[in-house]
């Protein structure tokens, strides 16, 4: 028998073995009509060697029940038939065939058979005097016994349905967590790799084109712009450098130390910078939160990136206004234009869709080749704030 099997039937046991005890010492001290009272305490050493070596196991085992519970009922027979008051053992032995019984309707044909053999023992041992008074006894338990069993058995099975429930709503709820945890991890892999692309590698695609155009200055030997070009080198990998500590550190890159609208002047001012491309700020402070804030900064840092990358444009125009319950970023270029109803190879207008979905906003772009571009991303709002317009005016050009 496991250890767990013996805690969980530990009270049975100590019930059998006490109604064992106390069935011997009747045996010994009760009345009896016989001279010898020898099958009563075979019947007793017999009961009890048998639910040591398996009777125990009934409670878990249908295959031990099925050996024992004849032993029960014979037990029930060979006792009162000797020792009248030893009819007590009915105690101990309907709630084992209450216990063992897989079925209800087993349970209840055993304890009839339990009533009629103790009620046959008990005339063998009382004469026919005593029927009476042993049919209203024998009848009183049989039917005692198979109520409180059904009850018993009833609760037992509401007991098992709570029990399976409980397991089932475990299951489901541990399910449920896996599949957010793996919900979380695979949106925040999203979320990094939308601001790797809008961060970090859109600084590095600078960098690198910076580095090529410092070589070509090397290889013609103009010392004056490629000190120029190393300058800007130089900060863009700091720019890198500090959105890279600030993404790790799960912060808002590039807000860290003004509003949006600075924000969008210093993107500005770096592009030209590196391009040569004069671009002009018009931004007005919006009522947005950070997080709006961060939105609507990567989506003018994407729309220059693809600005730098593809349009070859010699002037971009960046505002930043209020309209109806919105707040409108529109980034226009005069570059070369192309079809938007054409997929696309990279991943920049897709995030930047994504990102905009995500927050609440919409992304549109206008655009045909040889026309320019015009990025339209708008994102919900608050009652405008009424703070003054920064002033309009270009980024001064860095001269190469």
């Amino acid at each position: 028998m496991s250890g767990e099997t013996w805690v969980r039937n530990r009270w049975l046991h100590v019930f059998f073995a006490g109604t064992m005890l106390l069935t011997a010492v009747i045996t010994a001290l009760g009345w009896s009509p016989w001279s010898t009272r020898w099958p009563a305490y075979l019947a007793v050493v017999v009961l009890v060697v048998a639910y040591l070596a398996y009777g125990h196991r009934g409670y878990d085992s249908p295959r031990a029940a099925a050996a024992f519970l004849p032993l029960v009922v014979v037990a029930a027979l060979v006792l009162p038939a000797v020792v009248p008051s030893t009819a007590f053992v009915q105690c101990i032995v309907f709630p084992l065939v209450w216990v063992q019984s897989e079925r209800v309707r087993t349970a209840v044909l055993l304890s009839i058979a339990v009533g009629v053999a103790s009620g046959i023992g008990l005339q063998v041992s009382e004469g026919p005097d005593a029927l009476v008074s042993t049919l209203l006894i024998e009848g009183i338990s049989v039917i005692g016994a198979c109520a409180m069993g059904v009850w018993i058995s009833s609760v037992a099975g509401l007991s098992e349905e709570r029990r399976q429930l409980v397991e089932e709503l475990r299951a489901t709820q541990q399910s449920l967590a896996d599949a957010n945890r793996t919900a979380g991890i695979a949106s925040e892999r999203e979320r990094l790799a939308r601001e790797i692309h809008d961060t970090v590698a859109q600084n590095l695609a600078g960098i690198v084109m910076l580095t090529e155009r410092a070589r070509g200055d090397l290889a013609n030997d103009r010392s004056d712009a490629l000190e120029e070009r190393l300058t800007v080198l130089e900060e863009s990998a700091r720019a890198a450098l500090e959105e890279s500590r600030t993404l790790v550190a799960a912060g808002a890159a590039g807000m860290t130390r003004d509003s949006l609208a600075g924000a969008l002047h210093r993107l500005a001012e770096r592009h030209t910078r590196e391009t040569s491309a004069v671009v002009t700020v018009d931004a007005s402070e919006c009522a947005l939160d950070r997080d709006a804030q961060v939105v609507l900064l990567r989506v003018a840092q994407e729309a220059l990136s693809n600005v730098r990358a593809h349009a070859g444009s010699a002037s971009v125009q960046v505002r930043l206004f209020p309209d109806e319950g919105q707040t409108v970023l529109r980034v226009t270029d005069d570059g070369t234009g192309f079809d938007p109803e054409q997929p696309t190879a990279g991943h920049g207008l897709r995030g930047l869709r994504e990102r905009l979905a995500l927050a609440g906003g919409t992304c549109t772009i206008t655009s045909a080749p040889g026309r320019g571009t015009v990025v339209d991303a708008s994102l919900p709002t608050g009652p405008e704030p009424g703070l003054p317009s920064a002033v309009r005016h270009p980024v001064a050009e860095v001269t190469r």
